[in-house]
């Protein structure tokens, strides 16, 4: 199945992660370093388990955002480093949730860990991992930053079970998909950008300003990610083109395409999503209707809503290296469909 749907060009593509990466490359060594130690156990099959997905290639934004927050803000302490590895280990760990909610039998290209080692055992290492995640949260000795990232895990939690509340259901509102995502993905991000000032000791306006910002960046970060799934290649998803479509997940180009579709589309949505009716011809169908309603640069069109909250968020702050290359990130996300 090898058709996709090509989004809108930027002829203009120019941002880059690559600025933030740089600034943030002597931290994330050091956190790259803690993220081995701490997902070392005695238990084989824990650092087995997590090493798979610790080291199958994802970016790291989340903790790159932690870092750079903190460092825009002038820290220059040791805890920061601490903080992104707990990021990025409660990343980890709902990605082994979601695999096995979800049924899933790839993640950036590989097989998942539950496909390797079974639901059981990626449901306990993402435990562990957690686990893991806190005792370094207690360890950096911020309330605050505790508190916030706790809420963020209880929040992203919320977000999973209303997910499965409003799985295959196409009475799904554009309002409870944006409830979902606000949950599951933006959560993490706000929490992510949101410690970096707390550990920096920063007034209440730069606190509120990173949390804004790292809200609406994964707000639209998760946009772009549900629009790729049909208009991506699965050389570059990591997963199959149109898997969301075969899960059954009710995500923004489905929800515009059936609320804009005539009866008998409607009941064609329904008995693939609903019915579970995901053949590769269906695909093919739901692909042409998608097209024909314009859902995927509508979606996009919300995601670059989202980006400029987000770059309003940061508008404020002092220029400097930190603030421009966080401002590229938000470009970066979006313009991954190109």
């Amino acid at each position: 199945m090898g058709v996709v749907i090509p989004l809108e060009e930027n002829k203009n593509k120019l941002a880059s992660i690559k600025p933030l990466v740089d600034l943030t490359k002597a931290d994330m060594e050091r956190v790259n370093q803690l993220i081995l130690s701490k997902a070392g156990s005695d238990v084989q099959m824990i650092p087995e388990v997590a090493n798979h997905l610790i080291s199958s290639g994802g970016k790291r934004l989340r903790p790159m955002l932690t870092l750079a927050a903190a460092s825009l803000f002038g820290y220059r302490g040791e805890n920061h480093i601490k903080l992104a590895t707990s990021v990025e280990f409660m990343h980890t760990a709902t990605l082994l949730h979601d695999d096995v909610v979800d049924e899933s039998d790839l993640r950036r290209g590989k097989s998942t860990a539950r496909t390797i080692w079974g639901n059981q055992a990626s449901v306990l290492v993402g435990d562990f991992l957690l686990g893991q995640a806190f005792r370094m949260m207690v360890e950096v000795g911020s309330l605050e930053a505790l508190d916030v990232l706790s809420s963020a895990a209880c929040v992203i939690a919320e977000g999973e079970v209303l997910q499965l509340s409003v799985a295959k259901n196409m009475e799904t509102t554009e309002d409870d998909y944006l409830s979902v995502i606000r949950a599951k993905t933006a959560a993490l991000f706000a929490a992510a950008a949101e410690v970096g000032p707390i550990v920096a000791e920063t007034g209440k306006s730069g606190r509120n300003a990173l949390k804004s910002y790292g809200m609406n960046l994964g707000l639209a970060f998760q946009l772009v990610d549900d629009a790729l799934d049909y208009g991506g290649k699965a050389a570059d998803l990591g997963k199959n083109v149109g898997d969301d479509f075969r899960e059954g997940k009710i995500t923004l180009p489905i929800i515009l395409a059936y609320r804009r579709g005539t009866q008998e589309e409607r009941a064609f949505w329904r008995d693939a999503i609903e019915g579970g009716n995901s053949s590769d011809a269906n695909l093919e169908k739901a692909l042409g209707l998608i097209t024909k309603y314009g859902t995927l640069n509508d979606t996009i069109q919300r995601a670059v809503h989202y980006g400029t909250i987000a770059r309003d968020a940061l508008a404020p702050l002092p220029e400097s290296a930190w603030k421009s290359a966080l401002m590229e990130v938000i470009d970066f996300c979006i313009e991954r469909v190109n």
